[in-house]
């Protein structure tokens, strides 16, 4: 049985459910099968309506103005029984209903009934259920399975997790055979990716067959919520941009080339389409920073992207057979430098880190640039077998202006420290989290 992180977050909520909780994500990333199952293993009372599977059930929220009324309106439709201050309504693709902004605050203002709401694409059709009142509801996103989670799934015991930790943190080398394993389990996991369906096919057949199926299924579903937007007005080219995302990350040089969409193309005509792509969930966007300093956000450069797919799997099916064969069986010869960067940007994007690239004529180009307990973290991603050989990460590490504490090359290596360059295994990107800690200020003044 596939275990979440996020479990333990709607575990937590459900035992003070004061505020509503917002559940987001891509498609078919788990919301609703995580969310029923805390509901159940909590042994919650909870009535679960689906505005796609019942459309009947948005006029019933719609003309609801009460808590009375959303009892009576969702009663009537169904066999429920509400009992206050213990029901919990489940309104799952809440996103079909648009006037439910409206009626959160007075329903949890209320508090008889306990809310908790999920939905795709709902940074993209319901902004302003993000902006809802402070103290009404409470959001949690969720993503695929990142590297942990599909290790833990595919029978990696939390002892041996722990002790990978553990050499992660005390920048120690992992014994040979460990090591080995985990390289096995990345180039599965590259193949296989996080979406759960895919993962609970591979542990529980081991088909990769039954996962490209599963795999071409979701990918039709993105191109087919793409095709709901492009005939707007302002055209979105969202099918073009997510079917060169592939093509792009084979380039030495990955950022996103406009032109190769359309000649002379500028990103003012693609910038709505970006943006739809990343609220979706379907798309990583990492932007560039002029400057490889605190703070990132002040030095971006939006108008400078590398895109990757929300799913590495998803990525390498894309590429067909042959390549997925090559990975699975960890052939050295063949170029992984995009899927590595991928599998990179997941796990950052996954662990609630902002993305950025740094590229310099003169310093070169830093694959990643994240903020990591306080202080600007340059990361580079290698492939080859030449991981030494980053004459970029170097100059920046030992830049004075940029006050680099240390920086992370991940590799098919092991772990391995030299001054300020710390050297990890590829996988061991799964274990990078913010510890950063505020100081505690005194207020006699």
């Amino acid at each position: 049985m596939i275990t979440r992180k996020a479990e333990k977050y709607i575990n937590n909520w459900i035992e003070n459910p004061e505020r509503a909780l917002l559940v987001t994500g891509a498609r078919q990333v788990g919301k609703t099968y995580t969310i029923r199952k805390c509901l159940r293993d909590c042994k919650c009372n909870y009535i679960e309506i689906n505005l796609i599977q019942n459309r009947e059930y948005i006029a019933a929220l719609q003309q609801a103005n009460t808590v009375e009324e959303l009892k009576l309106n969702i009663s009537a439709l169904t066999d429920a029984t509400f009992v206050d201050n213990k029901t919990f309504l489940f309104i799952d693709e809440v996103q079909e209903c648009k006037d439910i902004v409206t009626k959160v605050k007075f329903w949890v203002d209320d508090g008889r009934i306990k809310l908790v709401l999920s939905g795709s694409l709902l940074g993209v059709e319901l902004k302003d259920l993000r902006s809802a009142p402070v103290g009404y509801m409470e959001e949690l996103d969720m993503y695929p399975l990142d590297f942990e989670e599909f290790i833990t799934a595919s029978g990696v015991k939390s002892e041996t997790i722990d002790y990978l930790k553990k050499c992660f943190s005390e920048k120690v080398p992992v014994t040979d055979v460990i090591n080995n394993k985990m390289l096995t389990h990345l180039n599965r996991y590259l193949v296989i990716g996080g979406m759960p369906a895919a993962v609970n096919a591979y542990v529980e057949t081991g088909n990769v067959g039954e996962v490209s199926i599963i795999q071409d299924n979701i990918i039709r579903q993105y191109k087919v919520d793409f095709t709901k937007y492009e005939t707007e007005d302002k055209k979105l080219m969202l099918t073009a941009i997510y079917d060169q995302i592939p093509s792009q990350l084979l380039r030495q040089n990955k950022r996103f080339n406009y032109s190769d969409i359309q000649k002379k193309l500028r990103f003012e005509k693609l910038e709505d389409s970006f943006l739809w792509l990343k609220y979706a969930g379907v798309a990583i966007a990492t932007i560039n920073a002029t400057e490889p300093r605190i703070a990132l956000n002040q030095n971006a450069k939006s108008s400078l992207i590398k895109l990757y797919s929300s799913d590495v799997g998803l990525l390498t099916y894309q590429y067909g057979n042959a390549l997925r064969a090559k990975v699975l069986f960890g052939e050295d010869k063949i170029n992984l430098g995009g899927v590595y960067e991928n599998f990179v940007a997941q796990e950052l994007n996954a662990h609630g880190y902002l993305t950025y690239f740094y590229n310099n004529h003169n310093l070169g180009e830093l694959d990643f640039v994240i903020e990591h307990n306080g202080s600007v973290l340059p990361i580079e991603v290698k492939s080859g077998k030449n991981y030494y050989v980053h004459s970029a990460i170097s100059k920046a590490t030992y830049n004075e202006e940029y006050q680099v504490k240390e920086a992370f090359v991940f590799a098919n290596c092991n772990i391995e420290v030299r001054d300020k360059i710390v050297y990890y295994p590829i996988y061991m990107c799964a274990f990078i989290s913010d510890e950063f800690e505020y100081p505690i200020l005194s207020l006699d003044i």
